[in-house]
């Protein structure tokens, strides 16, 4: 992931897992808060929970899976990430790709947000979907 034009989260910056990771940035400043990653193969879906309840109002939030992000993803924690703009975080399934930005008190849904169904017959690599990418500007929180 990037950030005005800075990398936040990489392989290389080795702050990246199995699951679903995480940038948390200030809405007014754009400064990055916190980065984390959270397994939904093997994890527990609970520090998960913890993390989104915590979010701050004018928060905005990057999330990105790598492997598999819905395995223990339950009911709350769909719900949480729905409250942020998610419109397709009912949808993820096992090893889909999915990309989104929201924000924490948005009113409508985001439209920064991609996903790709893990699907044998459609998918682009053998048994994982295509790679999604996307870019562009949110603008700065005004109260």
């Amino acid at each position: 992931m990037c950030l005005e034009d800075k990398l936040i989260m990489s392989g290389v910056k080795n702050n990246v897992g199995r699951g679903i990771n995480i940038a948390l940035i200030n809405g007014k400043t754009g400064e990055l808060l916190k980065t984390a990653f959270y397994d939904m193969w093997a994890g527990d879906v609970e520090p998960f929970i913890k993390f989104l309840k915590e979010i701050e109002d004018g928060s905005i939030i990057m999330m990105a899976s790598f492997d598999d992000p819905a395995t223990k993803l339950n009911d709350e924690a769909r719900k949480l990430i729905t409250d942020l703009g998610s419109s397709a975080v009912g949808n993820l399934g096992f090893r889909d790709n999915w990309i989104f930005l929201g924000g924490k008190g948005i009113k409508t849904k985001s439209p920064f947000e991609q996903h790709i169904k893990n699907s044998a017959a459609t998918n682009k690599y053998e048994g994982w979907p295509e790679v999604l990418e996307m870019e562009g500007c949110v603008p700065q929180r005004q109260d």
